[in-house]
């Protein structure tokens, strides 16, 4: 059995290339604001050497694009809700962590990402709501990637969830077409553990990594 030990792990992976491809099925109506477009559902398993395997899903998705009342088309709003979830097969534990996948076609001068709804890391109890907000500049024609949660472990044979309720996306200076989707990113092994000490990640067999894509949107 091969054993795997890295350092920095968490420091990194919010860095690290995504280069999974998207599981996206049927379209299905989210929760909340009644006018919010529906969004797709999505599945990914990805599978081990020996047999691991964590399974990546995300369902009840929509987005609402919010009227700016200045109304002088240098701006983006947009309020994302879904639900994200990953689990482990037996004996396998690992992370999850939602990211958004943003950018504008002319000019964005930062990009933030606020709880102007909520933001939940489930199951409950106990839950967790995370408030406040980041800001990542964002040049013109580019495209960044920004987490808006934190990382939820899961336990082998136990899925860990984050959803997401309302939660406000701006482009404070888009001139162009703006345009987001979600990824919600998994990894994990048997025995995988992060040390706190020093991030150490320790585990046997073999390491898994997933991302999951959500279904892009325009935001008008």
């Amino acid at each position: 059995m091969s054993k795997f030990s890295k350092l920095g792990l968490r420091r990194a992976a919010g860095a690290c290339a995504i280069t999974a491809a998207a599981a996206i099925g049927l379209a299905s109506m989210g929760t909340g604001n009644a006018a919010a477009a529906p969004l797709a559902n999505g599945s990914k398993v990805v599978t081990g050497l020996e047999g691991e395997s964590i399974t990546t899903s995300s369902t009840g998705n929509s987005q609402f694009s919010v009227a700016r009342v200045a109304n002088n088309g240098l701006g983006r709003t947009a309020l994302l809700s879904g639900t994200f979830a990953a689990k482990g097969s037996d004996g396998v534990n690992g992370n999850l962590t939602i990211y958004v996948l943003a950018g504008c076609q002319i000019d964005v001068s930062g990009f933030s990402a606020t709880t102007g709804g909520s933001l939940t890391v489930l199951p409950a109890p106990p839950s967790v709501t995370l408030t406040g907000g980041v800001s990542l500049p964002i040049a013109p024609g580019e495209a960044a990637i920004q987490a808006v949660s934190v990382s939820k472990s899961f336990k082998a044979g136990k899925a860990a969830a984050v959803q997401l309720a309302d939660f406000e996306i701006t482009f404070p200076n888009c001139g162009g077409y703006a345009s987001a989707r979600t990824i919600a990113k998994a990894w994990g092994g048997k025995g995988y553990d992060i040390s706190d000490d020093d991030d150490t990640v320790t585990g046997s067999g073999t390491f898994l990594q997933s991302s999951l894509y959500g279904q892009p949107f325009f935001v008008s």
